[in-house]
């Protein structure tokens, strides 16, 4: 079995490679690195993200550097900011024992002129994306006439994003004299188009099928009816209690809309779209990559170069109308060996679509059924017991209670204190799934008009109720009276703004951190939003609210009728 030893890594770059638990090279790494060490074609290598491309190409590039020569001796490029940071620590972990080399990030979000401070320091490793670095040769700061390697990381996607005119810009500003080395994930028209013009004989390395899906990925499909899209994301989520994935939806509008509803319904979710601040997108970030966020929902264009490592799903809410992009989303789990579950919430329209994407990833997905309520009753049960089993228990600390522990439950036999702890975690599910109507997989005939047709005259369920919510008008938001005991109280911020739900519940949080508001009916328009609070918390919300500031802009509040 080939290990890291055997690549020919330098000692102070395996000293490295040995301090972050790496021990056996992945496919790409043990096909890539000593390609790259042993001459100086160039090279394309197709493998699907996660599987450990970074440092099939950063460890034999860093090797390469010369740490005495202060230019920038390579230049990677990716399509993100994320993407971009990510790569740069990387790389800085591998070259930790090379104190003499620098990598410099470079994106835009951030002060350029901190970047060119930077730069002008001497770096020899520069990771940029296309729009900066294009920036920064307009500016004459980046000097890239010793620019002996370019890699382009995630190639596909930056093309997707539209970067190919930046692209050609930077590849003509780079010495003629210097080596191209090309990752994608898949390999379409445009992408053969680079190797074709920027690169010379390159070595194709291809991991896997080529344009396949990753291996340890299992392709999950529930067709249901458009009404019970969101019903089946719940159950899905529900059924898998320890789900960490990325639910993918087609616009800015529903991304907000299947996140609000989630975090209504008491999930850890929350959503990632281009209507969020750069700050704001960091700060869901950084809760999703540490954990507090179990659901992340995201249209495709803000999930771009997120690298999270352990995602257990990735949800399509919505099909993509290019099955590449499945491709991409689909990628992000199954990562370094470990297994992962791509889930489509179908319709009947889906149907074409779907035999596509199996044709490109060669791969044929498993239709099943919307779990049944006992079926997620079970699971999540089955799920609290294992947690109990697992718990470390701290008998020095827990002892010294136990009498008083004893005492208290002495009334009740062992068969009782089991249903009372079950019930304690479990009576959500119980409750919620009780009077549920399981969902069935959709039929020829079955679509949205017909069904309200059928149904004309019943009571609407609460999912129907959501779906009208969306015709309400501005006006009638703000004219709404609150409800008995409730105060409704105005701020002068909305969508716009960036303010949704989660974002007005976290303020009120900050501003009320040792009391637990109880928050009514919210509505928000462009410019406003308008929400209720139980009326003995009104005065003092209303109070320190006034003081608030957000986004650079003070908050004015004030009660509604």
């Amino acid at each position: 079995m080939t290990n890291f030893e055997n690549l020919g890594l330098a000692p102070e770059i395996l000293k490295a490679v040995i301090d972050l638990g790496f021990e056996t090279p992945m496919p790409v790494q043990e096909k890539v690195i000593p390609l790259i060490l042993e001459n100086d074609s160039d090279v394309v290598a197709l493998a699907q993200t996660g599987t450990g491309k970074t440092a099939a190409f950063g460890l034999p590039l860093i090797q390469r550097t010369e740490a005495k020569d202060k230019s920038i001796q390579a230049l990677i490029l990716c399509p993100t900011r994320e993407l971009c940071l990510q790569i740069s620590d990387d790389l800085n972990s591998y070259s930790k024992y090379l104190p003499d080399l620098h990598v410099l990030p470079v994106y835009g979000g951030s002060s350029i002129e901190v970047q060119i401070r930077a730069m002008k320091k001497g770096v020899q490793i520069v990771v940029a994306t296309p729009g900066r670095m294009l920036d920064l040769i307009g500016r004459k700061v980046a000097k890239l006439n010793s620019v002996k390697t370019v890699v382009l990381d995630e190639a596909d996607e930056m093309l997707n994003m539209g970067f190919i005119e930046s692209l050609n810009e930077i590849l003509k500003s780079v010495p003629e004299e210097r080596r191209t080395l090309l990752f994608s994930a898949t390999m379409p028209n445009e992408v053969a188009s680079i190797a074709r013009n920027y690169m010379q004989n390159p070595e194709e390395v291809t991991i896997g099928t080529r344009n396949s899906g990753a291996e340890n990925v299992r392709h999950l499909c529930y067709t249901v009816s458009n009404k019970d899209r969101y019903a089946a994301l719940k159950r899905v989520a529900d059924f898998n209690p320890n789900i960490y994935g990325i639910v993918f939806c087609r616009t800015r509008r529903e991304t907000q809309e299947v996140a609000d509803m989630l975090i209504k319904d008491g999930y850890n979710a929350d959503a990632l779209h281009g209507d969020l601040s750069q700050a704001q997108r960091d700060y869901v970030m950084q809760k999703f990559r540490v954990g507090n966020i179990r659901l992340l929902v995201a249209t495709d264009v803000a999930a771009r170069g997120l690298d999270v490592s352990d995602l257990s799903h990735i949800i399509n809410y919505n099909l993509p109308d290019d099955f590449e992009i499945y491709n991409h989303r689909s990628g992000r789990t199954g990562r370094a060996g470990k297994k992962g579950t791509s889930v489509i919430i179908a319709g009947l329209k889906d149907k074409s679509k779907i035999k596509k994407i199996e044709k490109s990833i060669n791969k044929k997905f498993e239709y099943v059924d919307v779990p049944k309520g006992r079926e997620i009753c079970e699971r999540q049960l089955l799920n609290l017991i294992d947690r109990m089993e697992r718990v470390e228990v701290d008998n020095s600390q827990l002892d010294s209670f136990l009498p008083v522990i004893f005492k208290k439950l002495e009334w009740l036999d062992k068969e009782d204190i089991i249903r009372r702890f079950a019930s304690l975690e479990f009576n959500r599910f119980l409750n919620y799934y009780r009077d549920a109507a399981d969902i069935g997989s959709a039929v020829e005939g079955d679509d949205r008009e017909g069904k309200r047709k059928k149904d004309k005259g019943k009571k609407s369920d609460k999912r129907d109720r959501f779906d009208e919510e969306k015709f309400v008008n501005d006006e009638e938001k703000s004219s709404r009276k609150a409800e008995k005991g409730f105060v409704r109280l105005h701020l002068n911020v909305g969508k716009k703004d960036g303010v949704f739900p989660n974002v007005l519940i976290e303020l009120i949080n900050q501003t009320e951190p040792e009391k637990k508001i109880k928050i009514g009916r919210i509505d928000l328009t462009k410019k406003d939003t308008y929400f209720e609070v139980k009326a003995d918390h009104a005065k003092g919300l209303l109070k320190k609210l006034s003081n608030v500031y957000y986004m650079d802009r003070r908050v004015k509040v004030d009660v509604v009728g």
